[in-house]
């Protein structure tokens, strides 16, 4: 009998944030506190309200390593416990100023208490320890993690570059071992950027499969005869699925069509006088987001209030019209091919950050999955285990990401160019220091070792895709170009100074406590491979 098969794969990331001890917080704090309160937590309480209705659930994650160091940064989590203390304070203010309208006044209190919910789940429930919370679902056989690359670099830019691909896959891989405990056998492509040497860079890493998008293997060579219904092998043997590109198609088309019912972004942050939020946003002008948020959707509704339990209602009926599509597609692969796969891939800061209602969509999908039994609920390995490798075509996929127009032109034009030139002689400069200090220990270790963190943060494509007035990034442009300026100028400095044999170790220590990122990275995974 054949079986049709779904994959849910949830991407998680965010950049890293220099985080101080004391004063006013930072935009880019902001930014990461309303992340893991509107998106981390949400994923946490999703799985807990699944397992209280005896829903079974079986999903890929992936926690890229930037991701993973803030969960476990003490600092930054206790900064979010004062940043939590502020929205609530702001929150009781909001309830005596909301309190004439009546519906202004209940989403007033659901926010409140759910902040209130939020820092006791901290401190009681999770112990400060969110990431050992995810590890848990992965013990108990509910997730299965993806490895990426330490810094959510694109790999393709770098395929003659063995030396930077193998620092990108080592240091991850280390990491992820002492952060989550497990030696993963599926790895994500940062935008899903495939070209063909990368196979042979991961199968060293004994990772057996990827993910890339649909026109990699449609348009490989040759074109796969299953197109993203079934992997295909290269020719070294390595496993590459491809993600059904039409299911993000679908649901970013209803989300547009139903913007009129979701809640608005808008935020009561932007809309009250300073003096009102002058206590949540401290001495600084600039503007954030406080999480009460009224609104509906669209110019025309600008004012009408947000219908929560309607929202919900439509979110749930997207989950449903978004599972016919797949398995309409599922039934008509099943008449070519046995145990079709759809693997869709979502982004968990756009699902349920940009998109409020996603949570409650991503419920009721896999709510619906168990009701009807089909199609059957995997992950890529679990997959894997069902069919036999000989029915799997030998195929090169072609090059191919998931950024626009499918290739990488967001991070390569006039915008961020210029960035490459810097990061390629770094690169041979970081794998000359590795050969030239193979056995040297203390302050030339340390130096060695931040000299590889500070070019492996200039890699990260969060700096280059905020450099591009194209893409709609989170991540300031201004603070993008300091934030990779500085990185390879430390770099520069760092050069100069073991080049001198002079190194200053009160600048070493402040740039130690400054980028505290991948605290085991080691330097030599930039050495030549014999």
């Amino acid at each position: 009998m054949k079986q049709k098969y779904i994959s849910l794969i949830i991407f998680c990331h965010h950049p890293f944030v220099c985080t101080e001890p004391k004063g006013d917080f930072s935009e880019e704090e902001h930014d990461f506190f309303e992340a893991l309160s509107e998106t981390w937590l949400p994923i946490l309480d999703l799985f807990e309200l699944l397992e209280e209705e005896n829903l079974p659930f079986r999903l890929g994650m992936v926690l890229s390593p930037s991701l993973c160091g803030l969960l476990q940064d003490n600092r930054l989590l206790e900064r979010f416990l004062e940043w939590m203390e502020k929205r609530i304070d702001f929150g009781k203010k909001e309830l005596k100023r909301c309190a004439a309208n009546e519906e202004m006044k209940i989403l007033a209190e659901q926010y409140y208490n759910r902040d209130c919910r939020i820092k006791t789940a901290m401190t009681e429930k999770y112990n400060m320890d969110i990431l050992g919370a995810f590890a848990d679902y992965h013990e108990k056989g509910k997730v299965e993690f993806l490895l990426t690359t330490a810094t959510n670099s694109y790999l393709p830019f770098y395929a003659s570059m063995g030396e930077a691909i193998r620092a990108q896959i080592e240091t991850a891989l280390i990491h992820h071992r002492k952060y989550l405990g497990k030696n993963p056998t599926g790895f994500w492509l940062p935008e899903m950027g495939w070209t063909a040497e990368l196979g042979n860079y991961l199968s060293e890493y004994g990772l057996t499969y990827t993910i890339a998008d649909t026109h990699a293997l449609v348009m490989g060579n040759p074109p796969a005869e299953t197109g993203f219904f079934y992997p295909v092998k290269t020719s070294s043997g390595f496993l590459v699925f491809g993600r059904d590109s039409t299911a993000q198609q679908d649901l970013e088309n209803h989300i547009t069509a139903e913007s009129g019912i979701y809640r608005s972004c808008h935020d009561a942050g932007f809309e009250l006088s300073p003096r009102t939020l002058k206590q949540f946003l401290g001495g600084g002008k600039t503007r954030y987001s406080t999480g009460y948020r009224y609104w509906t959707c669209g110019v025309e509704k600008k004012h009408q209030p947000y219908n929560r339990e309607a929202a919900k209602t439509c979110a749930a009926a997207a989950a449903k019209k978004y599972l016919d599509l797949r398995l309409s597609r599922l039934e008509a692969a099943s008449e070519y091919m046995d145990n079709p796969v759809c693997i869709c891939t979502l982004n968990a800061d756009e699902l349920l950050r940009t998109w409020h209602e996603g949570i409650f969509f991503l419920k009721t999908l896999i709510s619906e999955i168990d009701q009807r039994k089909t199609p059957c609920l995997c992950t890529p390995s679990d997959y894997l285990a069902q069919i036999t490798s000989s029915s799997i075509q030998t195929v090169e996929p072609g090059y191919s990401s998931n950024l626009l127009n499918g290739y990488a032109e967001l991070l390569l034009d006039a915008s961020n160019d210029w960035i490459y030139r810097h990061i390629f002689r770094s690169i041979q400069r970081m794998t000359e220091l590795t050969e030239r200090f193979t056995g040297d220990t203390g302050l030339k270790e340390r130096t060695l070792n931040q000299a590889a963190r500070e070019l492996l943060f200039a890699q990260s494509t969060d700096w280059s895709k905020a450099l591009n007035p194209q893409y709609q990034s989170r991540v300031n442009r201004d603070h993008a170009k300091q934030e990779l300026e500085g990185a390879l100028r430390n770099f520069t400095t760092i050069y100069e100074a073991l080049g001198s044999s002079h190194i200053s170790t009160e600048w070493l220590t402040a740039l130690e406590r400054k980028h505290y990122f991948l605290p085991f990275i080691n330097h030599r995974v930039f050495a030549r491979k014999k």
